[in-house]
């Protein structure tokens, strides 16, 4: 059961505009090129075809992924926390943070990186859709320097008290090549045993079992195998809740684990509940689905939400980001609340 009414789930919602947040983590560019097959031109240097562009969609992903997404549920402060590269790359994904509202004083510019970029080529078919072929990643193949992360530091402990929840944006799967490093990781935890009461949310690819003193969200098989368990992207309750176990005795912080359409688990001390997802139709596109899972989440736990009630906030986001094909999507306070109507509809045992 989850004591989320009509009511109540309206008044939080109506209650992010009050809530600062800060997002630290790596800062990518998704850069979408819209190309017209029929307009491929022969190149003379190398006899290959030359592709042709008529469009661009450009958007900041993976940490500006939930930037998008905590704007777009009305939080009233972002602070955007990262490094990118001195290259126009880093400028577009600046300018798309500024229009969203972000403050990015916190994002810092390094001579000695790349800024981060999913370059996604699209063909574009006669009846309008769009066909993603392969995917070009821009990504550093090195670490931070010393100087850059002695810089991240001081902006993270200098935003401690000036935000009212944190959330980690962990996107880089090698432990030594994004933005969140070996030491950066230590600075997390120790920052989550300074301040416990404070919502501070980690999403990491790859290393969610290095983290602690720290709320976690990994998926199904991301928690399978931080927890020393056997599991994929398919799992029971009852492995959800063993999961689930494990990681809060290591962290002793709340954990989500996400189900993808299943919905998501919630590990509240030795209170477990089981969130069903809520279904809808194909065609949907999960690019995305994690971070605005995130931003549901956390706004929600500053606001006063119980830790299921958040992940309700979360589960619902996700099921609106993902009817929307070819982009990573976002939720309105009005999708929210019409969801959560048709949600109480599905599950009227929940509530």
């Amino acid at each position: 059961m989850v004591n989320l009414t009509a009511g109540r789930f309206a008044e939080i919602l109506d209650s992010f505009g009050d809530i600062s947040l800060a997002v630290i983590g790596d800062y990518f560019l998704d850069k979408y090129l819209i190309i017209d097959p029929d307009l491929a031109e022969l190149s003379l240097e190398t006899g290959l075809d030359a592709h042709q562009v008529v469009a661009k969609r450009i958007s900041p992903g993976a940490a500006g992924t939930v930037v998008a997404n905590l704007h777009a549920l009305g939080v009233g402060l972002i602070k955007a926390i990262g490094v990118t590269g001195c290259d126009g790359e880093g400028f577009e994904l600046r300018m798309g943070l500024q229009q969203w509202g972000a403050d990015i004083i916190g994002l810092m510019e390094d001579p000695d990186s790349f800024t981060p970029t999913y370059t996604k080529p699209m063909l574009k078919h006669c009846d309008g859709t769009e066909e993603e072929i392969n995917r070009i990643d821009i990504r550093n193949r090195g670490p931070l320097s010393k100087r850059m992360e002695d810089l991240l530091v001081k902006r993270i402990w200098a935003c401690v008290d000036e935000v009212d929840g944190i959330i980690i944006a962990d996107q880089v799967a090698e432990p030594d090549l994004g933005v969140i490093s070996p030491r950066m990781r230590e600075i997390i935890c120790q920052l989550g045993a300074k301040r416990p009461e404070m919502p501070l949310l980690v999403d990491s690819r790859a290393n969610i079992g290095q983290f602690a003193k720290v709320m976690i969200k990994p998926n199904a098989s991301e928690g399978a195998r931080a927890a020393g368990l056997e599991g994929g992207d398919a799992i029971s309750t009852d492995q959800a809740a063993e999961i689930t176990r494990r990681l809060a005795e290591r962290t002793g912080r709340i954990v989500y684990l996400t189900l993808g359409e299943n919905g998501i688990a919630v590990r509240d001390g030795e209170e477990f509940t089981d969130l069903p997802g809520y279904q809808v139709a194909e065609p949907i596109d999960i690019v995305g689905a994690g971070d605005s899972t995130t931003a549901g989440i956390v706004p929600a736990l500053c606001a006063g939400a119980s830790a299921a009630e958040a992940g309700v906030f979360g589960n619902l986001a996700a099921s609106i980001t993902v009817q929307q094909i070819g982009t990573t999507g976002t939720a309105s306070p009005q999708q929210m609340k019409a969801r959560f109507a048709q949600y109480r509809q599905c599950y009227p045992g929940m509530f």
